[in-house]
C-alpha cells in the first residue's frame, strides 16, 4: 500500500487498470488501445471485475475524469521532471530532443495543449533535484606491481572536477606530478576506496554518489594508487630473498622517493556530458607518462541519479509504483498504434524505451524493480491487450535470475506474490477456454504453449515457492479446469444443437450434430491439443477430455435412445447410422489412453443399436440393387477405353459392391456370434446381387443382339464373358477383405471350424461355381463357331480333288490366316484367363478334328503330309512362341496320338522300310530266351578298304523241321534296306545236313561305304534257313544287326592311328519268328499299292509271316 495524496492508502492495481476496465468501455478522450478480438473467454474472465467495479463506479465519463485526474497527471509530472533534469545518453540509438520527448507523452497520455501547458508550468515551479554520479567501482585487472613482491596495494580515489579547475591546478605546479585529485581537490570531495592488499586483480565492489552541478565542463577523475606503507628491515630483507632481480631496483627506486609516498598505478578520465545515463563497462588506465603504457584495466559502473528530488509531483507514490504506471501507459499506447493483427512482442519506441531508462536511472531503480514493474504491468495487459506470452516468460526468467541478488521489499514481495498467483488463476481460466480463445493452428497453439511453458516457469521460481508456501500442484489445477472447460462446452454444444420440438428424428439428428463436433473436438485433442498439453505442463489432455466426454455423451446416448427404441422404422434407423459411424470412431481413439482408472461407459455402444441394424442391412442391399440395375440398364456392352476390356457395368458391380464390403469394417460388430450371423448375411447378399447381375447381363446381351450383326453380336458376348471374369475377380479376395480368418478365430469357442466352411466358404464357392459355368457357357459359344470354321478349312484343304493343285505350304495357309485374324480378335476383346480357357478347348477340337480326317483316307502320302503339316503349325499358332498356351498344355494325349499317326502316315516308302527295320533291330535287343536257337557271328568293319567282313561261326538249339527229326540248315546275310544296298548281293553258308548246332565257320566280306553303314536302319539281316531239295527252303528263325554296332562303323577312331581297324566282335543274335499283321509300317506300305519297291518288300515280310511259328 502506497500512501495517497488526501492521506488515504491506495492500492497499486488501481493505477496499472486503465480506465476502461472499471467502466466497461471507453469514453471520450481514452488511451484505451484495442482489446482483444475474438476471445469470450478473456472478456468472461474480466466480467467479475466488471461486475464489482461497475457497483463503485458512477459513470464512466466521471470516472475518465478522476483517472486522468488522480492517475494519469501525477505520472505526466513525473516524466516532465524527468526530461527537463536528464543528464546522459540513452541507450537507444538516437537521442531525441526534449520537444520530441514531450509530443511523445502528450501523445502517450492523451493530454491537450492546455493541459501540458498548465502542468509543465507546476514542473517548472518545482525544486530541482540534487543530481549525483552514482559510480561503484567493481574490480581491476592487469595492473602494475609496484612492490619489491612484485605485486601491489591498489585503491581507488575519485572525485568530479570541473575542467578548468584541473587547469589551473596544473598551472600552479612548477613540476607536473602524477596526481590530479589529491592536488585539485579537498578531502571532502575525494571518495577512497579500500586497501587491496597484495593483488594484481582487485575486487571492491564499491558504490559512490559524487554529487554535481552541472555536467557541462566536468568530468569523472579516477586515480589508482599502490598504497606504500613503512616495513622493518626483516620483512625487506625476505622481500628481497624472494625476488633478488626486481627487488634491487625497486629498492633504489624506494630511496629516490619520500618516505610513505604512494605509487602512480593509473588514471580514468570521463567527460559526464559523452556519458549514457547508464554505464557498465571495462576501461583501460592511462599512465601519466609513457613509462608503463600498459596498466591494466577497471571495470566501472556509473548511473546518473537524482540524490534527492521534489516529492509533491506523484503524490508521494513510490518510484517504484510510477515506473509501472508509465510502462503500462507507454505500452497500451504503442499497441494502439500499432497496425494489424499480431500481439505486442514487447517493442516500444525509442522515445518510449529512452524515457523508462532516464525515469528508473534518476530514481535508481534496480534491475530486479524494474523487471518486477514489467511482469505486473504485462501481466496485467495481457488479460486484455494483445501481448505475447513469450515476454512474460522472459520477465520471469530475469525475476528468477535476480531473486538471489537482490532483497525486495515486503510491500513489492506481497506484490509479487500476488501477482503471480492471480496470473496462474487466470490462466486456468483460459485453459479451461483453450477450445474457444486458442485456434488449432500453429500460431495459436503456439500461444498457448507459451502460456503454458510461463506457468510452469512460475511454479518452479523459488518467489512463488517462498511467497505461495500453500501446496500448488499445476498438473493437477490444470487437469480439473480442462475436465470442467470440457463439462462447460459439453454444455453449450447439446444446447446449440437441441431441438425446438420433440420428434424423435429431430432428437436423432441433434444427437448426430452434437456427436460429430465431439468426434472433431476429439481428434483435435488427440492430434493438436496433447503435444502442447503434454511438452509443457506433463498432463495427457487426450485421456482428460476422452473419459471426461466419455461418461457425458453416454448419458446423453441413454436419454436419447430411450425414446428411440420403441418407435424405431426405417427413416430414424437410418438416420442412427451416422450416429454410429461416430461413436465407432470415437471408440477406436481409446486405443490412445495412456491411462484407464475405470471402463469407460461408451464400450458396450453396440447394444443400443441393435434395433436398427436390420433396417441398416436391408437398405444396403436394396440400395446397391437398385445401383446394379441401372448400370445394367444403361450398359451398351462396350468395352471402356484405355486397354479395359470389361464394360462399364462391370466397374459400376464393383463400386457397388465395396459399400457392402465396407460395412462390415463400419460396424464392428463386438459380439462374436452376432458377427457371424452379420457376416452371413452380407456374404448372402453380395452373393445374391452378383447372381443377378449374370442374368441381367445375359438378358441384355441377348436384346443387344437382335438387331446387330454376328461380329457385333461376338464383340458383345466377348464383353460379357469379361465382365463376368472382372465380377469373379471381385469375389475372389472377399474372404481376405472381410477378414473372414480373424472372425474365425474369434468364433471358435461358439462355431465349429465345420460349420462356418460350410456356411460362409460355401455361399462364395456356389456362386463362383455359377459364375464359372456361365464363363465357360460364353466361351463355349464362342468357340463352336470357331471349331466348324477350322473343320471346313482342314476337310477343304485335305480333300483329294484339290491334292496335285497346290503344295503343301499353300494348302494350309487358309486355315492360318483365318486362325490368326480370329484369335488376334479374341485376344484383343477378351481379358487373358477367358482367352485362355477359349484355347484349350479349341486346341482339343482341332486335334479331334485332325484325328477324324486322317482316318478317313489311307496310303495317300501328301494327304497326310498336308495333315502333318497342318498339326505343326497349329501347334506354333496356339503356342505363339510362350505367349499361348504352355506346352506341356498342348503334349496331351491326344496330341501325342495324332502326332504319331500322321508322322508315320506322312513318311515315304523307303522311309517306312527303315523305321520297320530300326522296330526289328530294337526287338532283337529286348528278345529274351533263345526259342528258336541262336546263331554266333564276328563282325568288324575295317574303314582302310571299306569293307564289312562276317564270320558265321555257328548255330545252335536251331528247331527240327525235317520228318527225321533234324534239319538240313545254312545261314542267309543280306544288307538291308536294299535301296541303301542296291548292288550287294545275298550271300549263303553252306548247307549242314542233320545238324542242329552246325558249325560253319564261314568269312564273307561285303565292299560297302561307311555312310552307308551309317544310315538309318542299315542292318545285317541274318536268316537261317532248312534247305529242301523237293519243296522250298524251311525258315528257322532270323536275327537283325544294325551296322553300326559293328566295330568300326560307330564310335569315333583314334585320331593317333587313323588307318588302324578295331579289333572284331563275336555276337551271339538269338532268332526270331514275326508276329503276323502285328507291324504298323507294314499295314503302311502295304496300303501303298501303287508303290513297287514297297509291295515288294511288303511281299518278303509276308512269305516271312506264313511261315513264323508266332501265332
Amino acid at each position: 500500500m502506497v500512501p495517497s495524496e488526501d492521506g488515504d492508502a491506495t492500492n497499486s492495481e488501481t493505477l496499472l487498470r486503465p480506465p476502461e476496465q472499471g467502466h466497461g468501455g471507453a469514453g471520450h478522450g481514452s488511451t484505451r488501445s484495442r482489446q482483444r478480438q475474438g476471445s469470450p473467454a478473456r472478456r468472461l474472465g474480466m466480467t467479475r471485475r466488471l461486475k464489482k467495479d461497475l457497483k463503485e463506479t458512477e459513470n464512466p465519463v466521471e470516472a475518465q475524469k478522476r483517472h486522468k485526474e488522480f492517475e494519469l497527471k501525477p505520472l505526466y509530472k513525473e516524466l516532465l521532471y524527468t526530461i527537463a533534469h536528464r543528464h546522459g545518453m540513452p541507450s537507444t540509438k538516437e537521442v531525441h530532443t526534449d520537444d520530441q520527448l514531450y509530443n511523445y507523452i502528450q501523445q502517450a497520455f492523451n493530454m491537450t495543449d492546455d493541459e501540458h501547458q498548465a502542468l509543465m508550468e507546476k514542473v517548472q515551479g518545482t525544486e530541482p533535484p540534487v543530481c549525483a554520479l552514482m559510480v561503484t567501482v567493481k574490480e581491476a585487472k592487469g595492473i602494475l606491481g609496484k612492490d619489491i613482491s612484485g605485486l601491489s596495494d591498489p585503491y581507488c580515489i575519485l572525485s568530479i572536477l570541473q575542467n578548468s579547475k584541473e587547469k589551473s591546478t596544473r598551472k600552479a605546479q612548477v613540476k607536473p606530478k602524477k596526481a590530479v585529485v589529491k592536488d585539485a581537490a579537498s578531502d571532502k570531495e575525494i571518495s577512497r576506496t579500500a586497501v587491496k592488499k597484495q593483488t594484481l586483480n582487485p575486487k571492491w565492489d564499491q558504490t559512490f554518489l559524487l554529487q554535481f552541478e552541472d555536467p557541462a565542463g566536468a568530468s569523472l577523475h579516477v586515480e589508482m594508487w599502490d598504497k606504500d606503507e613503512e616495513l622493518s628491515l626483516v620483512q625487506k630483507l625476505e622481500d628481497l630473498g624472494s625476488n633478488l632481480q626486481q627487488g634491487f631496483a625497486r629498492m633504489i627506486k624506494d630511496a629516490k622517493k619520500e618516505k610513505g609516498e604512494d605509487d602512480f598505478l593509473g588514471r580514468i578520465k570521463l567527460q559526464l556530458e559523452n556519458l549514457h545515463c547508464v554505464e557498465d563497462r571495462w576501461y583501460t588506465l592511462e599512465p601519466r607518462t609513457e613509462t608503463y603504457p600498459d596498466r591494466g584495466k577497471c571495470h566501472l559502473q556509473l548511473k546518473f541519479i537524482h540524490k534527492e528530488r521534489d516529492g509533491t509531483l506523484s503524490a508521494g507514490r513510490s518510484a517504484y509504483v510510477n515506473y509501472c504506471g508509465i510502462l503500462q501507459q507507454f505500452v497500451q499506447a504503442h499497441i494502439a498504434k500499432q497496425e494489424g493483427s499480431d500481439s505486442w512482442k514487447g517493442d516500444l519506441c525509442e522515445e518510449g524505451t529512452a524515457l523508462l531508462e532516464f525515469y528508473a536511472t534518476q530514481n535508481d531503480l534496480s534491475p530486479f524493480l524494474q523487471d518486477l514493474g514489467k511482469w505486473v504491468a504485462y501481466s496485467k495487459l495481457y488479460q486484455s491487450l494483445e501481448v505475447d506470452s513469450t515476454l512474460l516468460f522472459q520477465q520471469l526468467t530475469s525475476i528468477e535470475y535476480h531473486w538471489d541478488q537482490q532483497e525486495l521489499p515486503y510491500q513489492q514481495k506481497q506484490e509479487l506474490g500476488d501477482s503471480l498467483h492471480g496470473f496462474l488463476q487466470y490462466g486456468l481460466c483460459l485453459v479451461a477456454k483453450y477450445r474457444d480463445i486458442f485456434l488449432p493452428k500453429p500460431a495459436s497453439t503456439s500461444r498457448l504453449h507459451t502460456l503454458l511453458r510461463v506457468m510452469v516457469q512460475i511454479c518452479k521460481t523459488r518467489a512463488f515457492q517462498m511467497l505461495n508456501p500453500a501446496q500448488f500442484d499445476l498438473q493437477v489445477e490444470v487437469t480439473d479446469f480442462v475436465k470442467t472447460g470440457t463439462e462447460e462446452w459439453f454444455n453449450i454444444k447439446k444446447g446449440l444443437h437441441q431441438p425446438m420440438t420433440k420428434d424423435l428424428s429431430e432428437l436423432v439428428n441433434a444427437l448426430s450434430k452434437l456427436i460429430a463436433e465431439i468426434k472433431e473436438d476429439i481428434r483435435l485433442s488427440k492430434d493438436v491439443w496433447n503435444k502442447v498439453f503434454v511438452s509443457a505442463v506433463q498432463v495427457d489432455v487426450f485421456t482428460v477430455v476422452y473419459q471426461r466426454t466419455d461418461s457425458l455423451l453416454a448419458e446423453e446416448m441413454r436419454q436419447t435412445l430411450s425414446q428411440v427404441e420403441q418407435q424405431m422404422e426405417a427413416s430414424l434407423a437410418n438416420a442412427l447410422f451416422p450416429v454410429y459411424l461416430s461413436l465407432q470412431e470415437i471408440h477406436k481413439d481409446k486405443a490412445f489412453l495412456q491411462k484407464r482408472n475405470h471402463l469407460l461407459q461408451l464400450t458396450n455402444f453396440q447394444e443400443c443399436f441393435r434395433e436398427a441394424l436390420p433396417y441398416w442391412l436391408s437398405k444396403a442391399f436394396n440400395t446397391t440393387m437398385e445401383r446394379v440395375e441401372k448400370a445394367v440398364q444403361v450398359d451398351q456392352l462396350q468395352p471402356l477405353h484405355g486397354g479395359v476390356k470389361h464394360s462399364s457395368s462391370a466397374v459400376d458391380l464393383a463400386a457397388c459392391l465395396q459399400p457392402i464390403a465396407k460395412l462390415w469394417e463400419q460396424l464392428s460388430w463386438p459380439d462374436p456370434e452376432e458377427g457371424f450371423m452379420l457376416m452371413v448375411k452380407l456374404t448372402e447378399d453380395m452373393c445374391k446381387i452378383s447372381s443377378t447381375y449374370c442374368q441381367m447381363l445375359k438378358q441384355r446381351v441377348k436384346k443387344l443382339s437382335e438387331d446387330s450383326d454376328q461380329g457385333s453380336a461376338i464383340n458383345m458376348l466377348c464383353v460379357v464373358v469379361n465382365d463376368l471374369e472382372h465380377l469373379r475377380s471381385v469375389l475372389t479376395p472377399l474372404p481376405t477383405r472381410l477378414n473372414w480368418a480373424g472372425l474365425q478365430e474369434r468364433t471358435r469357442h461358439v462355431i465349429t471350424e465345420g460349420q462356418f466352411q460350410n456356411t460362409l466358404p460355401s455361399q462364395l464357392q456356389h456362386t463362383q461355381a455359377a459364375l464359372s459355368r456361365e464363363i465357360r457357357s460364353a466361351v463355349d459359344t464362342l468357340g463352336r463357331q470357331l471349331n466348324t470354321d477350322i473343320e471346313s478349312h482342314v476337310r477343304s484343304m485335305a480333300t483329294r480333288k484339290r491334292l496335285p493343285s497346290k503344295s503343301t505350304e499353300d494348302a494350309v495357309y487358309p486355315l492360318m490366316r483365318y486362325l490368326e485374324k480370329e484369335l488376334q480378335y479374341m485376344n484383343e476383346n477378351l481379358v487373358q484367363e477367358n482367352f485362355n480357357s477359349l484355347l484349350t478347348p479349341l486346341w482339343t477340337n482341332s486335334l479331334k478334328i485332325l484325328h477324324q480326317v486322317s482316318t478317313q483316307e489311307e496310303g495317300n502320302l501328301v494327304y497326310f503330309q498336308r495333315l502333318h503339316y497342318t498339326l505343326q503349325c497349329l501347334e506354333q499358332c496356339f503356342h505363339a512362341g510362350g505367349n499361348g498356351l504352355p506346352l506341356e498344355t498342348l503334349h496331351t494325349d491326344q496330341y501325342k496320338l495324332v502326332k504319331g499317326h500322321l508322322t508315320q502316315n506322312a513318311l515315304d516308302s523307303r522311309q517306312l522300310i527303315e523305321k520297320f527295320l530300326e522296330r526289328r533291330v530294337w526287338d532283337q535287343k529286348v528278345v529274351s530266351g533263345e526259342r528258336y536257337g541262336a546263331v554266333t557271328l564276328i563282325v568288324s568293319y575295317r574303314r582302310s578298304d571299306h569293307k564289312l567282313r562276317v564270320e558265321v561261326l555257328n548255330a545252335s538249339s536251331l528247331i527240327p523241321l525235317d520228318s527225321n527229326g533234324s534239319s538240313d540248315p545254312f545261314v542267309q546275310l543280306s544288307l538291308e534296306p536294299r535301296h541303301l544296298f542296291p548292288e550287294v548281293e545275298q550271300r549263303s553258308t553252306k548247307i549242314k545236313s542233320c545238324d542242329l548246332n552246325p558249325l560253319f565257320e564261314e568269312t564273307f566280306e561285303f565292299m560297302v561305304s561307311l555312310d552307308q553303314c551309317q544310315c538309318p536302319g542299315a542292318s545285317l539281316v541274318v536268316t537261317v534257313l532248312d534247305h529242301d531239295t523237293l519243296r522250298s527252303d524251311d525258315f528257322e528263325g532270323e536275327a537283325f544287326l544294325s551296322l553300326r554296332a559293328v566295330p568300326g562303323v560307330g564310335g569315333s577312331t583314334d585320331p593317333q592311328s587313323p588307318d588302324c581297324d578295331p579289333p572284331p566282335a563275336q555276337i551271339r543274335l538269338p532268332l526270331m519268328h514275326p508276329k503276323p499283321n502285328s507291324d504298323n509300317y507294314l499295314r503302311l506300305l502295304e496300303a501303298r499299292r501303287e508303290d513297287r519297291e514297297a509291295q515288294a518288300f511288303v511281299k518278303l515280310r509276308r512269305q516271312r509271316e506264313k511261315k513264323s511259328k508266332e501265332l
